[in-house]
């Protein structure tokens, strides 16, 4: 089932709708002028974004299971419940240490 579009003011569940992350798929969620927000999936030892670059900061919020996060030549593990930003123009790639759920922002410049 896919995760609808949100609206303003109204809560989504993030939460994957079915038994395991393995099955779940990334969504974005909304997209404006300003700002994109995603819901990710990224299974274990799978590399997402690899060394890709974005104009404006983006925010990564681990909500399940643990990332690594590598930018400016360091790697750092980012588990369930942590948050980061990361200012625009950097290079960065996003690695599952295990299968783990990211709300991951983009801020438009």
């Amino acid at each position: 089932m896919a995760i609808p579009h949100a609206e303003p003011g109204i809560p989504v569940d993030l939460h994957p709708h079915t038994d395991g992350l393995s099955e779940a798929r990334s969504h974005a969620l909304v997209k404006t002028d300003a700002f994109e927000t995603i819901r990710l999936v990224v299974p274990k030892a799978h590399e997402v974004c690899r060394n890709h670059q974005i104009a404006g900061p983006i925010t990564i919020h681990c909500l399940k299971g643990q990332i690594a996060f590598t930018a400016g030549g360091q790697t750092r593990a980012v588990p369930e419940g942590h948050w980061l930003f990361l200012p625009g123009g950097v290079p960065h790639t996003i690695t599952g240490m295990e299968d783990a759920l990211v709300l991951l922002t983009i801020v438009f410049r």
